[in-house]
C-alpha cells in the first residue's frame, strides 16, 4: 500500500488550556452576547421599561397608605422601596438569561461551540458576563428614574458603591439560576416561564415592599431569611434609606454580610449544576 492510499488524520486544535483559556474563551462569547445585544435594541429597551413602571406604580399607587418606621409620608416609602425596587430589577434579569442560553441550545449554536477548543464552561460564563453588563445598565437607568421621582442617600459614596456592588453580585448569582433553568427545558418559552415563576414568592414574600414585622410569624421567618431581603436591607443600610428592622434573625441583624454570603453560595452551587447540566446536554 502506498503512502498515498493512507487515510490523513487531523487532531481538533487544542488550547493552551487552564484559566487563560477559560478567562479568554469567556470573554469572547460576551462580547459575542455584547454585539447581539445591541443589534437587537428592543431587549435592552424593554428590559428597563418593566423596572421603571414598577417604580411609577409603587411610588404613587402605594406610597400614600404604607407606614414606615410610624411615618406615612409618600417621600419616606419611596426610600424604602428603591433598594427593593433594584433588587428586583436584577433578579428578573434570569428569565432573559434561561431563555437565551434555551434558545442557543435550541437551534444548535451550543453544539458548534463544542466543536470549538473552547474550555468547559466558558459558554455559559460568558453569557452570564454580558447579562451582567446588561444588569448593570438597567440598574443605571433606574438610578436615574430614582432620583427624579425623590430618592435619595445618606451616606458616603464607598457606601452607595458597595451597595450597588451588592446587587449586581446577587443579579450575577440568579443569572446562573437561570441558566441551569435554561439547559433544564426544551424551549425558550418555558424556560421564561420558568424564569419567572419562582421569581414572584422570592421577590414578594421578602422586605422588598413592606416591613416583615407586617406578615404573619411564619411568613416572616421566611421573609427574613430569604437571600432577596438580605440583599435589600443591606443597600438600605448602605444607602442610608428607611427600613427599621424589628427581627432577630442572623441575616437582618448583619444584611451585608448575608448577602455577600448568600450570593456566593447560589453561584457555587448552580454554576457547578448548570455546567454539569451543559456537559450532558451536549454531549
Amino acid at each position: 500500500m502506498s503512502a498515498a492510499t493512507e487515510p490523513v488524520r487531523t487532531a481538533a486544535p487544542k488550547g493552551p488550556g487552564g484559566i487563560t483559556q477559560s478567562v479568554r474563551d469567556s470573554l469572547v462569547i460576551a462580547r459575542r452576547n455584547l454585539i447581539r445585544m445591541t443589534r437587537i435594541p428592543e431587549m435592552v429597551i424593554f428590559g428597563l421599561l418593566q423596572p421603571i413602571m414598577f417604580v411609577v406604580l409603587f411610588s404613587y399607587v402605594f406610597g400614600g397608605s404604607m407606614n414606615i418606621g410610624g411615618s406615612t409620608d409618600p417621600g419616606d416609602y419611596r426610600e424604602f422601596l428603591m433598594a427593593g425596587i433594584f433588587a428586583q430589577a436584577v433578579t428578573f434579569a434570569t428569565a432573559g438569561s434561561g431563555a437565551g442560553i434555551a434558545d442557543d441550545m435550541h437551534k444548535g449554536l451550543v453544539d458548534r461551540f463544542r466543536s470549538l477548543p473552547m474550555a468547559h464552561g466558558a459558554v455559559l460564563t460568558g453569557r452570564t458576563l454580558a447579562d451582567l453588563v446588561q444588569t448593570a445598565l438597567t440598574l443605571f437607568v433606574l438610578a436615574i428614574v430614582a432620583l427624579l421621582i425623590g430618592w435619595r442617600t445618606h451616606t458616603s459614596v464607598p457606601e452607595v458603591l458597595a451597595g450597588f456592588g451588592l446587587l449586581l453580585l446577587l443579579g450575577y448569582a440568579f443569572t446562573w439560576i437561570g441558566a441551569t433553568i435554561g439547559l433544564s427545558v426544551r424551549s425558550p418559552e418555558a424556560a421564561t416561564s420558568g424564569g419567572l415563576i419562582w421569581l414572584f414568592p422570592v421577590t414578594f414574600v421578602s422586605t422588598a415592599f413592606v416591613d416583615s414585622s407586617q406578615m404573619t410569624p411564619w411568613l416572616q421567618h421566611i421573609a427574613d431569611w430569604n437571600p432577596f431581603s438580605a440583599t435589600v436591607q443591606a443597600c438600605r443600610e448602605l444607602f442610608g434609606n428607611p427600613g427599621v428592622v424589628d427581627s432577630t434573625a442572623w441575616p437582618m441583624q448583619h444584611p451585608a454580610w448575608a448577602s455577600l454570603l448568600w450570593s456566593l453560595l447560589i453561584i457555587v452551587v448552580f454554576r457547578t449544576l448548570a455546567v454539569r447540566k451543559y456537559r450532558n446536554a451536549a454531549g
